[in-house]
């Protein structure tokens, strides 16, 4: 393209706007050339990892659960693609192979946790991170909600205890990830959890009601004639996802918490071994697409 047909173009654009072209030309002559450390931040990116004591593979701790949170929110970017808007199944599958890759990484990047930190170190520092826990990850609760309906979120022992068509709140109330804070029993939650709900459950609720009909199983279900291609890469990401991702976190939980028989609590005082387990979570995005044995024996395999 020339560099007239480019200027024609730009002083089109501003016009359409209702602005006028020679002020953003002139501002483009003073502009300073963008920079890959300007560009990505990197001075910013690199000053965020605080740590409270003086072992050195807190830093590793810090900045692992950071890529994941990275992650979690390249992932969202693209479930909220598919959720907003009504894509044809070619785009569904290249945002599935996206979230497949994403999820992979994940679960291949739990080796930077269980190699790549001192067991005694680890053992020493995170008693200083009580309460803090991952469960309070408000994006790993986001990208739920945007996936699968809330009764995909409630596991059997939960779903007792639901009321006749109960209400968005009703169904937050017993959602699976409750039960790694909350006595069932005498309503006590423990602080890690009425911390997380204090700053995030509303939020929760306004995403889970904004998306109701449209979140990512429903939007799938819409698409007709689904090939096998596509129905495999659901299968793929509610499984890795759901099942692989859970049990990787599981065994890197039990090479510091219980390798020497310890059984260690967790920083936010979670059963761990109960609660991280998909057997008991029971988290499905897409049930529609498993055979019934599937979903009665969903994380036995391991």
């Amino acid at each position: 393209m020339s560099a007239e047909k480019i200027i024609k173009e730009i002083e089109q654009k501003y016009q359409q706007l209702g602005e006028n072209p020679e002020t953003y030309l002139k501002g483009l002559l003073q502009a300073k050339p963008i920079n890959y450390w300007d560009y990505i931040q990197v001075d910013t990116l690199l000053s965020l990892q605080k740590t409270r004591t003086d072992f050195k593979d807190e830093a590793i701790f810090v900045m692992y659960h950071q890529v994941t949170e990275l992650v979690l929110k390249m992932m969202i970017h693209e479930i909220a693609q598919l959720v907003e808007n009504d894509l044809a199944e070619a785009v569904w599958v290249d945002k599935l192979n996206r979230l497949n890759r994403y999820t992979s990484m994940l679960i291949t990047s739990f080796d930077v946790m269980r190699g790549g930190m001192n067991y005694d170190d680890y053992n020493t520092f995170r008693s200083t991170l009580t309460p803090a826990s991952g469960f309070q990850s408000a994006q790993f609760r986001y990208l739920e909600i945007y996936c699968t309906r809330l009764e995909n979120l409630i596991n059997e022992e939960g779903k007792k205890h639901l009321p006749a068509n109960p209400s968005t709140e009703e169904l937050f109330e017993h959602i699976y990830w409750k039960d790694a804070g909350l006595n069932r029993k005498t309503g006590k939650k423990s602080l890690t959890l009425r911390q997380f709900e204090e700053k995030y459950l509303d939020s929760f609720i306004a995403l889970a009601k904004k998306v109701r009909g449209n979140t990512l199983e429903e939007k799938a279900k819409k698409i007709s004639n689904p090939s096998a291609i596509f129905v495999d890469r659901l299968k793929e990401f509610d499984r890795l996802y759901n099942i692989e991702w859970p049990l990787v976190h599981l065994e890197t939980a039990q090479h510091y918490l219980d390798s020497k028989g310890e059984t260690k609590a967790a920083t936010g005082g979670s059963e761990w071994k109960k609660y991280l387990h998909p057997k008991f979570q029971q988290r499905k995005f897409f049930p529609h697409v498993w055979a019934q044995d599937d979903l009665v024996h969903w994380g036995d395999k391991k």
